[in-house]
């Protein structure tokens, strides 16, 4: 079981805003982002948040998008089409997201719309 796995999303999650918002982008845009690959409300968001959900629970929680096969690129050198634990998968999507936003794509080409 990879370490990621047991980590709360809080604690990689302050990380994701402070690496969206350095280049001009919004909290709530990375929550938009996020909610849309999980299923979560914003609401249900918070709690996972607050409530120092661990990624596997999180995940186990959520309701991932079917446009989230859509994910495609390179992560960490890694290309997430073609992680095959399913768990890291949905993690890389979630980075894939963000190092998106962090670049400037426009937010319906994040959202895959």
């Amino acid at each position: 079981m990879h370490r990621i796995f047991s980590t709360s999303v809080a604690s990689v999650y302050s990380h994701y805003v402070t690496k969206v918002e350095k280049k001009g982008r919004t909290r709530a845009e990375l929550d938009e982002a996020i909610c849309w690959l999980t299923g979560f409300s914003e609401t249900e968001l918070h709690a996972h948040l607050d409530g120092g959900t661990t990624f596997e629970d999180f995940f186990a929680d959520a309701r991932l998008t079917p446009a989230a096969s859509l994910i495609t690129g390179v992560v960490c050198g890694v290309r997430v089409e073609d992680v095959e634990d399913p768990l890291m998968q949905k993690i890389r999507y979630l980075d894939k997201l963000v190092d998106e936003l962090a670049r400037g794509k426009a937010m319906d080409k994040v959202l895959r719309g």
